[in-house]
């Protein structure tokens, strides 16, 4: 990074900005449900993603979706380090 220029940490993401991640659709046999959790979890700080969540049950998408193994989102990402705030935001949204 270059000395002028200000690393910016914590800007607010726009409602529009989260939105974006429901439109990515898998190009493989995945879910797009489970393809649009995944994208957003790979993008989205924890608070980000806690809206996103909202937005993605708004528009009728299933926090269930299951890969052909039988993997939900929660299977995919337990082992992953910083992945826990994720799955209990998630986990919270199933209800």
């Amino acid at each position: 990074m270059r000395k002028d220029k200000q690393k910016v940490i914590g800007e607010e993401v726009s409602d529009q900005s989260i939105k974006l991640f429901l439109e990515p659709e898998p190009a493989d046999d995945t879910p797009r449900s489970l393809h649009k959790l995944i994208k957003a979890y790979r993008g989205l700080r924890v608070d980000d993603f806690e809206r996103f969540l909202g937005f993605f049950v708004e528009a009728g998408l299933d926090l269930n979706a299951k890969d052909a193994n039988g993997h939900d989102f929660v299977d995919l990402i337990a082992d992953q380090r910083r992945a826990e705030p994720y799955i209990a935001l998630v986990k919270a949204a199933r209800g």
